[in-house]
């Protein structure tokens, strides 16, 4: 097993992995919650119980997805990065796809399997991994930081440090707040441990702002500690329905739910695992080893996800803190996998992981991700553009996929400007004008 994982190589052993691949799981549980309230539509009112996916059955297919996910992305590729149906797309596929579209969920995650098998076929022609490595050194590591801004953000928001507001967009929210107090101590102890480099000072502040939780009335108790797992008989195998009247499938719309996932995972997948190579230290001259084993194992994920029934399963950016606290091999996502597995069982204790839990591990992890900010070349123009707009759009959009995209629409402009022309690859002008039709036609 330490051979095949090579610890030795990557000085890493047991425990570090194991408790690399716990902080993961407890960073990324959240969506074992949230996935089932958004896939079925929860608290929208007035819509018809046939547009809403039974929550019992999303739960347990969001647990297989990331558990069969995880575990291949762990063995085949060897890389310590989790999968799990994707917060963005689930949101995409049930607020637009079936609540303004007007398409039946059955025909959605039919897309989601489309897109999947597209992506193996993409990736075994090797076109994605050809696609990651021609991304120039400087806007990599812009992806990366603007991945730590992003998460960062979403952990300030999830904790409501962050709030909305209708004037300026954003505000300091309710310092005095029971549950903003608990993640501002989150915060401040698991910035303290981490300065005191204690190892798994990341896993160590869940769990002791998970205890304070639980002390001041502020997280509840968990009414159980094991539960009865749901059936999962409402959305296994609901994606194969569409093909017994073909029709529903050759439309303008279905085409346009097709491109929008694989637009999205595409370069979300790509900037995650550019990000998460990066801060293990796996980037080799500037190129992802084994990265044709890793997009195959994401495009595999989504085409069990969307049979088990659930939206597009993808490589999460939470994998960053697992890596944070050692996790260097595929065992970690192997770890990871199989707590979502055992998570079935256990589905009460998924209460206790707040916001407020998982927010200091999102903020610390962005802290370390910004760091790649000093490999960027600020003093030379033509690079400094591109990557502050990737990095800036990205939590100002909330999502990486725009910001690399606004980023790589600039990138070839300023190099041509800049008379660097020779130096970019064919690659990133195709991306560039690919960019530019999907703002127009999608985002128009």
């Amino acid at each position: 097993m330490k051979k095949y994982f090579q610890f030795d190589k990557y000085h890493t052993n047991y425990r570090r992995e194991i408790l690399g691949g716990l902080t993961t799981f407890l960073s990324m549980a959240y969506i074992l919650a949230v996935n089932p309230q958004v896939l079925s539509l929860a608290g929208v009112k007035g819509i018809p119980e046939s547009m809403k996916m039974d929550q019992g059955a999303v739960f347990v297919a969001t647990a297989l997805a990331a558990f069969v996910g995880s575990v291949f992305m762990g063995l085949v590729a060897r890389y310590p990065i989790a999968l799990a149906p994707g917060m963005g797309l689930n949101a995409f596929f049930a607020f637009t796809v079936v609540l303004t579209m007007g398409i039946p969920w059955q025909i959605g995650l039919t897309g989601v399997l489309c897109s999947g098998i597209f992506f193996a076929i993409l990736t075994m022609t090797g076109l994605r991994e050809t696609i990651i490595n021609a991304i120039p050194y400087e806007m990599k590591m812009a992806v990366s930081a603007g991945i730590g801004l992003f998460i960062t953000f979403v952990g300030l928001q999830g904790s409501g440090i962050i709030v909305n507001n209708d004037s300026t967009l954003v505000t300091l929210g309710h310092l005095t707040n029971g549950k903003v107090l608990l993640a501002v101590f989150g915060i401040i102890v698991t910035v303290i441990l981490y300065a005191k480099k204690l190892p798994g000072a990341i896993f160590v502040g869940m769990i002791l702002t998970s205890v304070a939780g639980l002390v001041t009335g502020l997280i509840q108790m968990p009414h159980a500690i094991v539960g009865k797992v749901p059936s999962i008989a409402p959305t296994f195998g609901a994606a194969f329905d569409a093909f017994k009247d073909p029709s529903q499938l050759f439309t303008v719309q279905f085409l346009i739910v097709i491109l929008t996932f694989l637009f999205i995972d595409f370069f979300d997948t790509a900037g995650t695992l550019v990000a998460v190579a990066t801060q293990a230290g796996m980037m080799k001259d500037n190129k992802l080893p084994r990265a044709g084993r890793a997009l195959f194992s994401d495009s595999i994920a989504t085409i069990i996800g969307a049979i088990f029934g659930t939206t597009t399963t993808t490589s999460y950016i939470e994998s960053t803190s697992g890596v944070a606290v050692g996790a260097r091999t595929g065992f970690a996502s192997i770890v990871t996998g199989v707590c979502f597995l055992l998570a079935l069982f256990f589905s009460p204790l998924m209460a206790v992981v707040t916001s407020a839990v998982t927010a200091p591990a999102l903020i610390v992890v962005g802290v370390l991700m910004a760091g790649n900010l000093a490999e960027i070349d600020w003093k030379k123009f033509e690079f400094a553009v591109p990557a502050f707009i990737t990095i800036i759009m990205m939590p100002l959009s909330y999502s990486i996929a725009t910001g690399i995209a606004c980023g790589f629409i600039f990138y070839p402009i300023t190099m041509l400007m800049s008379k660097r022309q020779k130096e970019v690859h064919p690659i990133m002008y195709v991306l560039m004008v690919l960019f530019i039709l999907y703002f127009v036609f999608v985002h128009g």
